[in-house]
């Protein structure tokens, strides 16, 4: 495939710059959603209701990601990307404030479902905006520095929002988006460079709104069911709902000239595999910041702020990652890297579940640093190589695609690893997790992901050429230029 065409008139900033105008965005929806959880017990008493009801302020925007993720790069390539990844940023900020405001929790529920239409814009239009304005031989670079935020958000979030809700109020949590989505706006407006399709066809209405209540139902089903916010006689229907309209469209899919999510994607090679392999991955992505704080809580007896302090090492390995991704995937290329690292970084996952006390902190640190590294190689790679034979005039509709199902996978690894807890727990006897149980769920979930190594050996041996630029030898320099 050959590189994308940069838009003439726009500025030419380094790629740098332009993957982390995009990776702020993502990196404040991905904070606000982590940061939310830890104060939802302070809310609850603000507005005098049960703690329990407080799970409708998380629904209610993974709802309105539901419903719009798959209409975002419709509407990229109907009003131009930069106007509508601008636009996103200020729904997503405005909401915000709503929520900052609210006094009651139906206030709060609506604010959040506004907020979350803006949040389902940014991050497939801020990924076509990258795949649009930087080089193809820099996407690589870019794409590292893109995905670093979504693997922070969820370690950084949990001990931030314990700080705020010990010495501020619960509504900083909303209003600390201010400034980032003001500086958004800005620097989108004055770096990066509006690209729309001259003709992207009817809009598939029918095909949004089978879609809109599939994805509602699903991932709404799968987080009430991985809190166990819901009894199987309530879940259970929602679900089956979600499946059942899901079927419905995916036959509407098949006679739509120019379906909403549109599945003949699939078909490209590179894509296809990445939507696969990823998805598996993704199960031991979602599940790990659900399971390793309630395993350090529960199992070991810490404290909050000691359990986030600690699972924040994974963290620094994405740093570390971001640097050294380029020229591992220069050397080794996409399908060796994608099958070999995906054992190591499932591999050290998996020893998580050996985690005891009596382990010294040191050794704890080494494995969620090593695996952070890896892992963030990974969905790197993953995340890059999706895109490497995508035709231009689809990269609009496959950003949306595979938006979609990376949303999707990471609700379903959450569901999934509370299965193996609660499966664990059932046959120890236990009332409440111990130790055994967490072992028992992160096995089960690495298990699962250890799968995508194998569909990865699927991909061609040039898979992403283009996007590295020529191979390395051993003992070649592999120093990026400067963005």
């Amino acid at each position: 495939m050959s590189a994308p065409a940069l838009d003439p008139g726009a500025p030419r900033p380094g790629y740098r710059t332009v993957a982390l105008i995009i990776a702020s965005a993502l990196f404040m929806e991905q904070l606000d959603i982590t940061v939310l959880t830890t104060a939802l017990p302070t809310m609850a008493r603000s507005f005098h209701v049960p703690p329990v009801h407080m799970s409708a302020a998380l629904t209610s925007y993974l709802l309105g990601l539901a419903i719009f993720i798959p209409a975002s790069g419709y509407f990229a390539d109907r009003f131009g990307a930069r106007r509508v990844f601008r636009l996103a940023i200020l729904v997503f900020t405005l909401g915000s404030v709503l929520c900052g405001q609210s006094r009651n929790l139906p206030m709060l529920v609506a604010a959040r479902l506004f907020q979350g239409t803006g949040g389902a814009m940014m991050v497939p239009v801020g990924r076509l905006v990258l795949l649009r304005s930087v080089a193809w031989e820099d996407m690589v670079d870019a794409m590292s520095w893109f995905t670093v935020p979504a693997l922070l958000g969820p370690v950084v979030g949990p001990p931030l929002g314990g700080f705020i809700v010990t010495y501020l109020s619960w509504r900083w949590i909303f209003y600390l988006n201010i400034p980032f989505g003001i500086l958004g706006i800005y620097l989108a407006t004055r770096f990066i460079g509006d690209v729309a399709e001259p003709d992207p066809g009817r809009f598939d209405l029918g095909g949004f709104i089978l879609s809109s209540v599939a994805l509602s139902c699903l991932m709404y089903g799968l987080e009430m069911t991985s809190r166990g916010g819901g009894a199987l006689r309530v879940t259970g229907p929602i679900l089956a709902v979600g499946l059942a309209t899901g079927l419905a469209y995916a036959r509407h899919a098949r006679r739509a000239g120019n379906p909403i999510l549109d599945f003949r994607l699939m078909k490209v090679p590179c894509f296809g595999i990445s939507v696969v392999s990823g998805s598996l991955t993704r199960i031991t992505g979602g599940a790990l910041p659900f399971l390793l704080p309630m395993m350090m809580q529960l199992g070991f007896g810490y404290s909050a702020a000691r359990s986030g302090m600690i699972t924040v090492t994974s963290a620094l390995g994405t740093f570390l990652m971001k640097l050294l991704t380029a020229p591992i995937l220069r050397r080794f290329g996409f399908r060796s890297t994608l099958i070999w690292n995906g054992v190591i970084a499932t591999s050290f996952l998996a020893l998580c579940a050996a985690f005891r006390p009596g382990w010294p902190l040191a050794a704890i640190y080494a494995v969620l640093l090593v695996g952070g590294f890896f892992q963030s190689l990974q969905f790197n790679a993953l995340n890059t190589v999706a895109y490497a034979d995508v035709p231009p005039s689809r990269m609009s509709a496959a950003t949306s695609f595979y938006a979609t199902f990376q949303q999707m996978m990471l609700s379903t690894g959450i569901c999934v690893s509370a299965g193996f807890l609660a499966l664990a727990m059932a046959a120890n006897g236990h009332p409440s997790p111990r130790l055994p149980d967490f072992s028992v769920a992160f096995l089960g979930v690495t298990a699962i992901t250890f799968f995508a190594s194998p569909i990865c050996a699927r991909l061609p041996g040039d898979a992403g050429a283009a996007m590295t630029g020529p191979r390395l030898e051993l003992g070649e320099s592999s120093v990026p230029e400067a963005g």
